[in-house]
């Protein structure tokens, strides 16, 4: 479809006026427009697009231990709260566990691989946070601006990319998203606020702090909005009881809000200050993780700062759209100068801040939606040379990603170059998604030059390997190639790494198969049996190679 454009007052048929998505709308969302059927049928086509691509992720360093941490949780509570082991698994509990709470859950319901289950909730979860960004435009400039956000953030490569394994960081972000969408909805009716929103606002609050104890910036966003939002025309006694009658009214939304952060968080009730403590915590967390950054190895406490946004002044009266692009704005800045002030962790890319992308889409949707009907307002050459341009930028992305698949969460932008650019400088597959293809094409190696390469039918072979033992053994297949089983690393007769961090580089051997994207190499499958002397035989009978 194209991109209508109007000029100011136009009206095409078929759409809705902009009261029905503005301060005084009754919440009903009315689908007569063509862009809320294209909106609607690219979440279908996302949906679609998860069901159909789930196994073609591995499963990343993160997912095992947090499984078990949701088991823990749940063991804490069906033990009538005896069993304590949920509090000193690592440092876990400083976390919440709803996500996983969920999916173990689940787990028990759905007679499926748990981390199938896990990676495909997670997804439904992140087109849940599209869908949330898609409606927050739409409510703030209309339903072209919504559907240009679902597009932008739908061909965001690392939102996509992450949306099947970073179980924590994508839930999360989600939920903070949908908090933004209701109270903005709050705001525009400050003074009445519909019971569904408060419930909304309790709700994903709660799943946000239960999730991580970031959720926190969720009540500095709710202090602002309450500002922002105030009839600021009033005189000081009307505006003072506007204030104290709008926390009362938020009041039942933060309390709905602890106990979600309660149930799926059993550290935070403990102690009435644990969740601070929590989040202090968090701010120290210094493992001993390296990043890349343009080149060069950081520590995770050590990466460069950089802000390059800022809120506009609110300069007098203030229309109802600027207020809401404020508090989507605050929404970007103000976590990322609470990073650069605090000096908190950082490494592996956006995954730490990937809930700033859903507000940054609904703000370039919002964007472009009004670039658009600037241009409408020139010559018609002009209009229609701003709408292919969008299209053109979006359908780019989208080849980008197609071509990228599973490796979405690499898309680099040619600011450094696209993924070539991006090699041996910035983080690239730190998840090493890529495993289950490395394994692939070792098992077609062996296949193929079994007599050549003298591998025997009874010889198992110990494969090293930079990455999650679960992936490697979900994937898989000939029974000769086993997990690293020798005393020291150096002694497997396989080695398969992902180049990130240069851990292809740990071990020699000669490179039988190469992963890459773009024509760059993420991994390396590499035959050391000419490197290390022969082993002792450790035999399985009569197992042919194919």
């Amino acid at each position: 479809m194209s991109f209508e454009l109007l000029r100011p007052g136009d009206r095409p048929r078929g759409t809705v006026a902009p009261s029905d998505y503005g301060p005084d709308a009754s919440g009903k969302w009315l689908l007569s427009d063509a862009f809320d059927l294209a909106t609607c049928a690219l979440i279908v086509v996302l949906i679609i697009s998860v069901l159909w691509t789930f196994k073609d992720y591995a499963v990343s360093n993160d997912e095992v231990v947090q499984h078990q941490y949701g088991k823990l949780i749940l063991d804490y509570y069906l033990s009538g709260f005896r069993n304590p082991d949920v509090f000193s698994f690592d440092n876990l509990y400083l976390y919440g566990g709803l996500f996983d709470i969920v999916a173990v859950t689940l787990a028990h319901l759905i007679p499926i691989d748990v981390f199938d289950l896990r990676h495909i909730l997670c997804a439904l979860i992140g087109i849940g946070g599209i869908a949330a960004t898609a409606a927050t435009a739409r409510l703030v400039a209309g339903p072209r601006a919504g559907l240009l956000a679902t597009l932008s953030l739908a061909l965001c490569g690392p939102w996509y990319g992450a949306m099947f394994n970073h179980t924590k960081d994508i839930p999360f972000a989600a939920a903070v998203m949908g908090a933004m969408l209701v109270l903005i909805r709050i705001g525009r009716r400050m003074s009445s606020p519909s019971g569904a929103d408060i419930l909304a606002l309790g709700l994903f609050l709660g799943a946000a702090l239960g999730l991580r104890v970031l959720g926190l910036l969720i009540v500095v966003y709710i202090g602002f909005a309450t500002v922002l939002y105030l009839p600021w025309s009033a005189g000081p006694n009307t505006l003072r009881r506007a204030a104290a009658a709008a926390a009362i009214r938020l009041l039942p939304a933060l309390i709905l809000a602890y106990l979600v952060m309660v149930a799926a968080w059993p550290w935070s009730a403990l102690a009435p200050m644990n969740p601070i403590r929590g989040l202090f915590a968090f701010s120290d967390f210094h493992y001993p993780i390296r990043t890349y950054f343009a080149g060069r190895i950081y520590k995770m406490s050590d990466v460069p700062r950089a802000v390059a946004a800022a809120l506009a002044r609110l300069r007098g009266k203030v229309v109802q759209q600027q207020k809401d692009v404020a508090l989507l704005s605050l929404a970007i800045v103000f976590p990322l100068a609470c990073q650069v002030i605090l000096h908190g962790p950082a490494f592996t890319g956006m995954r730490h801040f990937l809930f700033v992308l859903p507000p940054l889409a609904a703000l370039a949707g919002i964007g472009l939606d009004k670039a658009l009907a600037m241009a409408g307002e020139r010559r018609r050459i002009v209009a229609s040379c701003g709408a292919a341009m969008i299209s053109a930028c979006l359908l780019w992305d989208a080849s980008v990603l197609y071509r990228l698949h599973p490796y979405e969460n690499l898309y680099y932008n040619p600011l450094v170059g696209g993924l070539a650019g991006a090699f041996r400088g910035y983080d690239l597959d730190y998840w090493f998604n890529s495993m289950p293809e490395a394994i692939r094409r070792l098992e077609a190696y062996a296949k193929a030059s079994a007599r050549e390469t003298g591998f025997e039918p009874g010889q198992v072979y110990s494969v090293a390997v930079c990455g999650e033992r679960v992936s490697f053994e979900r994937t898989v297949t000939l029974p000769q190639l086993r997990w690293d089983f020798k005393p020291e690393w150096n002694q497997s007769e396989f080695f398969i790494a992902p180049t990130h961090m240069n851990c292809d580089q740990d071990l020699d051997g000669k490179v039988v198969a190469t992963v890459e994207r773009f024509g760059v190499p993420l991994a390396y499958v590499k035959d050391r049996r000419s490197l290390v002397k022969p082993p002792t035989a450790k035999v399985i009978s009569h197992v042919p190679i194919d």
